[in-house]
């Protein structure tokens, strides 16, 4: 199997709350995208080996959401704090400490740094053609090198971009 990188914009937040940006929760819409997109990979047997999250309250709470929905036990969340203002290479310096066994990687984060490093490792003539790549609780599943630490331009192939919405309801 080859490796995977899955990239998940954190769902709508509450902007209107007078926090810190960092401190900002999600709101009931963006925790119910989260919700049916964990709903989504759980249905379609789509499990991570390994979850980083950025440690900002509204990415951790996507995190912990789609974590409990695709009820994988024993996977650990490991928040990371590079994944926070700090830029698409610190991005990459985040992904090559993966462990090697981990062939699933998910990387639950903001824009800009996540459009960034989505457009640096497929290259933008191969992406849709859109004004805003990853909207909230956009997922992106790539396939990767067999290295974490080789991460080159246009290094990766791009599997598909999809939403919440996409996924069916649960029925359940």
């Amino acid at each position: 199997m080859n490796r995977e990188l899955w990239l998940l914009r954190h769902a709508k937040s509450d902007r209107d709350l007078a926090v810190d940006d960092f401190d900002r929760p999600l709101k009931k819409r963006g925790k119910h995208a989260a919700q049916r997109l964990g709903e989504g990979l759980h249905q379609q047997h789509l499990i991570p080996d390994w979850i980083i999250s950025s440690p900002a309250k509204r990415a951790l709470a996507t995190a912990l959401i789609v974590h409990e929905a695709i009820a994988a036990s024993g996977l650990i969340i490991v928040e990371d704090k590079r994944l926070y203002q700090e830029g698409f290479e610190r991005l990459k310096t985040v992904l090559a400490e993966c462990p090697l066994e981990a062939k699933r990687v998910l990387l639950v984060g903001h824009n800009p740094e996540l459009e960034d490093l989505l457009i640096y490792l497929v290259g933008a003539a191969h992406l849709p053609d859109s004004d805003k790549l990853l909207p909230t609780a956009a997922l992106v599943r790539l396939k990767m090198p067999n290295d974490w630490s080789y991460l080159e331009a246009g290094i990766a192939e791009l599997m598909y971009i999809t939403c919440p919405k996409k996924f069916p309801e649960d029925s359940s």
